[in-house]
C-alpha cells in the first residue's frame, strides 16, 4: 500500500486522473505534496511534490464561474490533467504552496486562434 508523503492534509476530494484512460479516485493536497489514489487500485497513484511543480494551468470559462480541469506541469515528469469535483477549492488550496506566478489561466478559444495566424505570418 502506499505511504503519503503529506504530514497533514488540507484537502481530500473525488477527482479524476485523465491519461490513456481516465482514472477516478481522491486528490489529496497537504504540507508536502499534491497526491493522487486510485480508488480501486490503492498501488496506482501518484505523488507530486510541491518543490517538483513548475506551473498549475486552469482552464477557466465564464469569468472563472466554471473550471473544468487544471493541469500540474512538473520539471522531469510533464504534465497530469486533473478535474476535481470542487475545482475552486482544490486550486485555493495548491494555491498555499505554490507561488502565484506559477498559476497560470490557460488560453481561450479566440486567443490560440490569434495565436495560430500570428506565428504563421513569421
Amino acid at each position: 500500500m502506499a505511504q503519503s508523503m503529506n504530514k497533514t492534509v488540507d484537502l481530500a476530494v473525488s477527482g479524476t486522473w485523465f491519461r490513456a484512460m481516465s482514472t477516478y479516485g481522491k486528490v489529496m493536497i497537504g504540507d508536502e505534496a499534491f497526491e493522487f489514489y486510485n480508488e480501486k487500485n490503492v498501488e496506482d497513484y501518484i505523488q507530486i511534490p510541491w518543490d517538483q511543480i513548475t506551473y498549475v494551468v486552469a482552464d477557466v470559462y465564464f469569468k472563472g464561474k466554471y473550471i473544468p480541469r487544471f493541469e500540474i506541469r512538473t520539471k522531469k515528469d510533464g504534465k497530469f490533467i486533473f478535474i476535481t469535483k470542487d475545482p475552486k477549492k482544490t486550486l485555493r488550496a495548491i494555491r498555499k504552496y505554490v507561488p502565484a506566478d506559477h498559476m497560470r489561466q490557460a488560453l481561450g478559444v479566440w486567443d490560440t486562434i490569434k495565436l495560430f495566424f500570428t506565428r504563421k505570418k513569421k
